[in-house]
């Protein structure tokens, strides 16, 4: 009886070992099948997104024809950058108009928003000293909301000639953007935020405070080099 007892015990067990089995062979066969998706698919995903950017530079750049990459080395020096730039660089892209002079530089940033991280390119004018242009790059902001960052004419308007003027040091900005409740709007340095949109429009005006504050005092005292150079 105990026998008998005893082989109905390890029937159970056996059964479970093999089912355990055959779930992390199938856990193992659908991890390699999604390595293998990712690295099948990344190179397009890669050309994909350079594509994107590529446009929205000029996008972001009024009246640009053509462009030069510019790497930010350790020194904080702009330097034309090479055929391949390595993706964890810093990097800054001029755009010039049809005879060859600078229309503006765009440059890159992100930062928190409500449900992710937004990253944008904006266009700056060096000799208007303004923000003339800007473009979502990535989003995940709520849709028919947040997104509004991307779409709202009104808000888009903001960018047109948005003040990041220096002061007299040349190192730091007069007024830093800042967002500003709906229809509040009376400067030139502020970004009339979107109604029912607060926290992704505030998100946008800290991302842009945070990245003139950098980047426009480096732009200006380097201007002399992103003006002679060789376009492509």
């Amino acid at each position: 009886m105990k026998k008998a007892d005893s082989q109905e015990t390890m029937a159970p067990a056996a059964e479970s070992s093999k089912m355990l089995r055959a779930m992390v062979g199938l856990g193992v066969i659908c991890a390699l099948m999604i390595v293998l998706a990712f690295e099948w698919t990344k190179p397009r995903i890669e050309q994909n997104k350079a594509a994107a950017l590529e446009q929205a530079i000029f996008k972001v750049i009024p009246g640009m024809v053509s462009k030069q990459t510019f790497l930010l080395t350790p020194d904080n020096t702009l330097v034309p950058a090479g055929a391949n730039v390595d993706k964890n660089a810093e990097v800054v892209y001029a755009g010039y108009d049809k005879e060859g002079k600078l229309a503006g530089i765009a440059v890159e940033a992100s930062g928190l928003g409500f449900a992710d991280v937004l990253r944008v390119l904006y266009g700056y004018n060096p000799e208007t000293e303004k923000i003339v242009g800007f473009f979502v790059l990535e989003s995940k902001e709520t849709p028919g909301l947040g997104d509004k960052i991307e779409k709202d004419p009104q808000f888009l308007a903001n960018f047109a000639g948005l003040d990041v003027a220096l002061k007299e040091d040349k190192v730091t900005l007069k007024n830093p953007p800042v967002t500003v409740k709906a229809g509040m709007k009376t400067n030139p340095w502020e970004i009339d935020g979107i109604t029912g949109a607060t926290i992704s429009s505030r998100a946008i005006g800290a991302i842009i405070n945070s990245s003139t504050t950098r980047w426009v005092p480096m732009l200006q005292q380097q201007q002399a080099t992103l003006r002679n150079t060789t376009t492509n």
